[in-house]
């Protein structure tokens, strides 16, 4: 296995609210790695870690301690630039957030707002990112019309292909299916098994059952704590760890 990014020894705090607490763990490239857990179990606070997030929290004390490393790199040292670290870590979130701007707008702005302008590169990454985010064929005919018409389905997709369009080494996703209906779903879920041939995905899932559909690399956390890590397989059939087991199950969360 190729690890992509390197968490040693991680440990996060929110004022006295110990949200990560020692986890170590190599995300593989190119594999989707879904962490699933119960509420307040670490899983948003791990994610927002690796492309630091974390450093935008305002009215809180925080703290950090451990190393996380891209491609051999800690991406909290001194020479990192922040700005660029977040293009490579793209990020989408649970209620996506298109701008109030059309589709098209919608998808270069990134590459605008790096000074990008030639047309010829703009509608060559609008089409091949919409394309990876499965929106394509809906959207064609409908890219100069405002983003804010479309869909719940859709807006979460256009995010993803906004995403893309910057052209990222790793995909955060932090519940991006949690508002969407099951046909919805089912297509966020079929892009993202495409694109882990180009991206290293990282995902909060929104339920077990998802994190079992889509998984390559299973992460269990409970209290900030990684209780237990193996293949879907072997998470979602064979849990090692009792308390993984009862989390499955539903005994509990």
């Amino acid at each position: 296995m190729v690890a992509k990014i390197s968490i040693h020894h991680l440990t996060f705090r929110y004022n006295d609210t110990v949200a990560l607490r020692d986890v170590t763990l190599d995300i593989p490239a190119n594999e989707i790695t879904v962490i699933f857990g119960p509420s307040h179990a670490g899983k948003s606070t791990l994610l927002r870690c690796l492309n630091r997030l974390n450093d935008l929290i305002e009215n809180e004390e925080t703290e950090m301690t451990g190393q996380i490393l891209l491609d051999g790199q800690d991406i909290y040292g001194p020479t990192v630039d922040v700005t660029e670290l977040r293009r490579r870590v793209g990020m989408v979130f649970a209620l996506p957030i298109p701008l109030p701007l059309t589709i098209y707008e919608n998808v270069v702005y990134g590459l605008r707002m790096q000074g990008e302008s030639r047309k010829e590169l703009l509608d060559a990454r609008v089409e091949q990112s919409l394309r990876q985010a499965a929106l394509w064929d809906e959207v064609k005919d409908r890219l100069y019309e405002p983003a804010m018409r479309l869909s719940g389905g859709q807006q979460q997709r256009l995010c993803l292909a906004r995403i893309l369009a910057l052209e990222p080494e790793v995909i955060l996703l932090d519940n991006p299916t949690s508002g969407l209906d099951p046909l919805s779903t089912a297509k966020v879920e079929s892009s993202l098994a495409e694109l882990k041939a180009h991206y290293t995905i990282v995902m909060v899932p929104h339920s077990v059952q998802q994190a079992a559909r889509i998984a390559d690399l299973a992460v269990f956390l409970l209290n900030g704590q990684l209780v237990e890590m193996g293949s879907a397989e072997q998470i979602f059939t064979r849990p090692r760890d009792r308390r993984t087991e009862d989390y499955i199950t539903g005994r509990f969360g």
